[in-house]
């Protein structure tokens, strides 16, 4: 009978073991999807801000009844909260995703210096600018798209 109470107590050490494991290896998962989370996150609020700005100055490019210095002073106040989500993409981002983040923002505010100086939206530098700013903005999408894993198929967990 002694051996059965042997046996019951190497039975239940692995049981708990295998347990223990397990939840390890689940609170491990988590953890791992914690930054990716935060990057998507980061990187939601990047495209958020720019196409804000953007609709802003396709709406001056639009109207040319505003006065230059409000003009001025919209397209200002529309590009400023770019720049805080461009601070915490500098940190945040994969160096790919930071690289063509700047790049759509370098190419946004082209457009934004367009919109302020009155540039009519039916103007070639104007069309040319937001060509630019797309192609970039399309690269910036790729590349968060690429760090996120995005199309990756997802693998089934055991």
């Amino acid at each position: 009978m002694q051996w059965m109470t042997l046996v019951s107590a190497v039975i239940g050490a692995l049981i708990a073991t295998a347990s223990a494991a397990l939840l390890d290896r689940s609170r491990w998962r988590r953890e791992q999807d914690r930054p990716s989370g935060v990057r998507r996150a980061l990187y939601s609020d990047y495209l958020t801000c720019l196409s804000q700005a953007r609709n802003a100055f396709r709406s001056l490019a639009r109207n040319q009844e505003t006065e230059s210095l409000e003009r001025a002073r919209s397209t200002r106040d529309s590009f400023a909260p770019c720049y805080g989500v461009r601070y915490q993409m500098s940190i945040m981002a994969a160096s790919h995703v930071f690289a063509a983040s700047e790049n759509a923002f370098r190419r946004l505010r082209d457009v934004r210096d367009l919109a302020a100086a009155g540039t009519p939206a039916w103007n070639e530098a104007c069309s040319s600018g937001r060509a630019e700013y797309e192609a970039a903005l399309t690269r910036l999408r790729e590349a968060m798209r690429l760090d996120l894993e995005a199309d990756r198929v997802p693998s089934r967990r055991r």
